[in-house]
């Protein structure tokens, strides 16, 4: 049997080169096994004599021992960000978005010269449009202090993937109505909605980036297996990139200046993608892989499908919206056979 001490939540500080200390079982008494932790360890996470330490028996056949005063050192996880005026607001945002994702949960945002009105504006509307659970709590001329007010039991980690599976799909089908129907504020609206997509993308890169250092979240937001934090990184940004596609659809049919036939097989080949789509989804909660199986190749048969589609034009030669289009819905059924792979991934039994 291996230990494996969970590493202690603070602010990156020094070397943290993983080093190894064996240390031999003992027996005592009639039933008791007992081995001696490293005075390192104790020192630096605080314990003493009579503190209650969590032993966690992790599927590989390690021992992750944790102790209850770490998840509240997270909590006062601290970062300190000072804004660049030299780089656009935008990049500014960027970094202070790595920042919710690495786990802290107060950011602070400081400027020596003072915000601009213009980048006061960008970075709090942006923090509201796309980081869940991020508040504005302290502002002055100066600074802007942002704390983290998830309680991740609340969401777990298949409810973010179906709440981003359910609006993607809505933007999707909504899209195939705007092109019908040639609705450019149906198509504004798609483009609008993409915002709450990647908003709960990004709760799931921090849930995911958390649950890799923390084996008692991770059992929280309903991860079996650390392996299988990977595969949930993947299809979370699979989902945002089919969004993205809802989006690029959306453009194009703005782009068209009348609406398109319902006997086009644009929507044939619509219909199947979003189809196999939700039959990707389905199949992370399908242990039977030979299920999963028939979706990835379903996958593939509607790209080929969409190959062939492409080839005839669709009676529209020469119109570029449409092949930009019909290449968003192919390229939404290939995402999707890579969802159902992934989720054959996880379903491999160790």
């Amino acid at each position: 049997m291996s230990i494996q001490i969970l590493k202690v939540y603070s602010p990156p500080q020094g070397d943290h080169s993983i080093t190894k200390d064996q240390r031999k079982v003992q027996f005592t008494g009639n039933s008791t096994y007992i081995v001696s932790l490293p005075i390192k360890w104790i020192h630096d996470t605080g314990i003493e004599v009579g503190d209650a330490l969590t032993l966690t028996p992790m599927p590989n056949k390690t021992l992750h021992i944790s102790y209850s005063a770490v998840s509240t050192e997270r909590s006062d996880l601290k970062a300190m960000i000072e804004y660049s005026h030299s780089d656009s607001a935008e990049n500014n945002f960027r970094i202070l978005i790595s920042n919710y994702l690495a786990g802290y949960n107060i950011i602070k945002l400081t400027s020596v010269k003072g915000f601009s009105a213009h980048d006061r504006k960008f970075i709090k509307d942006s923090v509201r449009q796309k980081l869940i659970g991020l508040e504005l709590i302290e502002e002055s001329r100066t600074e802007l202090v942002f704390q983290c007010l998830l309680n991740y039991s609340d969401l777990f980690l298949r409810r973010v993937i179906k709440n981003m599976y359910g609006l993607v799909r809505s933007m999707l089908e909504d899209s195939m109505k705007a092109l019908r129907d040639y609705n450019v504020g149906i198509a504004e609206d798609i483009i609008q909605r993409d915002d709450d997509v990647d908003r709960f993308y990004f709760l799931s890169v921090r849930q995911l980036n958390a649950a890799i250092e923390d084996i008692e979240l991770s059992d929280t937001i309903g991860i079996r297996h650390p392996q299988e934090c990977l595969e949930y990184r993947l299809i979370t940004k699979i989902i945002e990139r089919i969004g993205d596609h809802a989006v690029k659809i959306a453009v194009n049919t703005q782009r068209i200046d009348s609406a398109v036939s319902p006997d086009n097989p644009i929507f044939k080949m619509a219909e199947l993608s979003i189809n196999v789509f939700k039959s990707s989804i389905d199949s992370i909660a399908q242990e039977d892989l030979q299920t999963i199986n028939k979706t990835v190749e379903e996958a593939k048969s509607i790209s080929q499908f969409g190959v062939s589609l492409e080839s005839r034009k669709l009676g529209n030669t020469g119109n570029v919206e449409i092949s930009m289009i019909l290449e968003s819905l192919r390229r939404i059924a290939e995402y999707s056979g890579d969802i159902a792979e992934a989720s054959m991934n996880m379903n491999v039994k160790i």
